[in-house]
């Protein structure tokens, strides 16, 4: 995994950041945001360490995972950059929890009670609390992991949920993310994105002393329209990265 990046491959995430950065400037001028108000959590699954490092010199410091032993192994080998954040953005099996629990200081995927309960069993109490968010699917993919969030009766069930979790001892719910279906044209999934927000805005007004904040929103192929609509995390991969290697196998 240590494999080293070519000089130019440096030079290709350093554009490439300037471009994401460009995008990002444009959409929250949209709507009356500040760029600094939208994270840029890059997604590093299958990545060589050496482009992890490369991203890391260009100044980005959270990265994000989709598999816990690949997650762990490259948390432990980055160890030695200094502010780097690790967060899992994919679905964890429970048999893994204890891989991560320790060693990342977000959780976007959060799609069960059971795993909310396992990740704050396995959580040291001697750390802060994790932060998490919980995955909803508005589209009703069947595809798609995370909790039911397509009618009124799915948000009110939602709300029991956010009490559950809200109240584990190691975890500290920040707000949703959601992943829409895969679209040829961006706008195509701006309905999801706006459905989110409105489930945010639905549980703060539920339960507006939790204050959920964090919206994850938006990758390589759609982030523009998700910042439109209020995503404050987006994650990418090869918008900053560039191709992911082929599967071996």
């Amino acid at each position: 995994m240590n494999t080293k990046i070519a000089p130019e491959r440096n030079t290709q995430i350093a554009e490439r950041l300037v471009r994401v950065l460009k995008a990002v400037a444009e959409s929250t001028a949209k709507v009356g945001r500040r760029p600094e108000d939208v994270e840029i959590v890059v997604v590093s699954k299958r990545q060589p360490e050496a482009l992890i490092r490369a991203a890391y010199g260009c100044g980005l410091r959270c990265f994000g995972e989709n598999y816990a032993e690949e997650a762990a192994v490259k948390i432990d080998d980055l160890i030695d950059l200094p502010n780097i954040r690790w967060d899992i953005v994919g679905h964890i099996q429970s048999r893994k929890v204890k891989l991560i629990a320790n060693k990342v200081s977000r959780v976007h995927s959060v799609d069960s009670l059971k795993l909310a309960a396992l990740l704050s069993q396995s959580r040291s109490p001697e750390l802060d609390p994790l932060d998490v968010l919980i995955e909803v699917n508005v589209s009703g993919e069947v595809s798609k992991e995370g909790f039911a969030a397509q009618t009124l009766t799915d948000w009110q069930g939602l709300l029991l949920v956010v009490d559950d979790i809200s109240r584990m001892r190691n975890l500290r719910l920040r707000g949703l993310m959601t992943m829409p279906p895969l679209q040829s044209e961006m706008e195509n999934n701006r309905m999801y994105f706006r459905k989110t927000r409105e489930l945010l805005n639905f549980l703060n007004d539920a339960r507006p002393a939790l204050k959920l904040g964090e919206l994850s929103m938006g990758t390589s192929s759609d982030f523009p329209i998700a910042i439109e609509e209020g995503a404050s995390l987006i994650r990418l991969g090869e918008a900053i990265l560039g191709p992911r290697p082929a599967k071996e196998g």
